[in-house]
């Protein structure tokens, strides 16, 4: 193999390399999926809302609540802000013994 080959070989592995590095699905940033509880044991889904960073867990979840709900949010009624991976691993249950 003369040197330009090798050359376009490397360039072609590299260039491989590159595509599937790129191609590997990056995770999703942190976030929550909100819901409003509509009677006792119902719950309606609002929608997944980013977490903003640097806030702490508890404002995080209020500012996803009033985000989701476009800051309708009142008093009395109950909300849940779980976060989206947890929530993902939940809907992951498996029949023992499957």
């Amino acid at each position: 193999m003369n040197h330009r080959a090798g050359a376009w070989h490397a360039h072609a592995a590299m260039t491989e390399e590159r595509h599937m590095a790129e191609s590997v699905k990056k995770p999703a940033p942190p976030g929550f999926v909100v819901l409003q509880q509509t009677a006792p044991g119902q719950w309606r889904w609002l929608g997944e809302v980013r977490r903003r960073p640097g806030l702490t867990a508890q404002a995080a979840r209020t500012q996803a609540i009033l985000e989701a709900t476009g800051g309708k949010a009142k008093a009395g009624e109950t909300y849940a802000a779980v976060l989206r991976s947890e929530w993902l691993i939940a809907q992951k249950w498996g029949a023992p013994g499957a």
